[in-house]
C-alpha cells in the first residue's frame, strides 16, 4: 500500500481531517487526475467532468479541516480512483 493509498483512507475516513499534510493532499488531488493551478498561496483544482473548483490553502504544514472535508465530499460524490487521467 503507496503513501497515497494510507493517506487516502484517512481522507475517507473523517477522523482526523485537521492531521492531513497540506503536500500530501494536493498530490493526492493530482493522483486523481486533477489539475493545479496556484495564486499566492492559493493552489486551485479542477479536473474535466467534476463541476466543483477545489481551492485549498495551506495552515502551516497541514490542510484547512473543512477543505479536506470537501475533498473528501468530492471522491465520494464522483466515486474518483487513483490515477484517473482524462487525457
Amino acid at each position: 500500500m503507496g503513501k497515497y493509498d494510507k493517506l487516502l483512507i484517512k481522507v475517507i475516513r473523517g477522523l482526523s481531517d485537521s492531521n492531513i499534510p497540506f503536500n500530501g493532499l494536493c498530490n493526492l488531488l493530482i493522483t486523481f487526475g486533477f489539475k493545479e493551478r496556484i495564486r499566492g498561496d492559493h493552489h486551485i483544482f479542477s479536473k474535466d467532468g467534476v463541476d466543483e473548483i477545489l481551492n485549498l490553502q495551506p495552515l502551516g504544514s497541514k490542510s484547512k479541516a473543512y477543505q479536506v472535508k470537501q475533498v473528501r465530499n468530492i471522491i465520494l460524490k464522483y466515486k474518483l480512483n487513483m490515477g484517473e487521467n482524462d487525457e
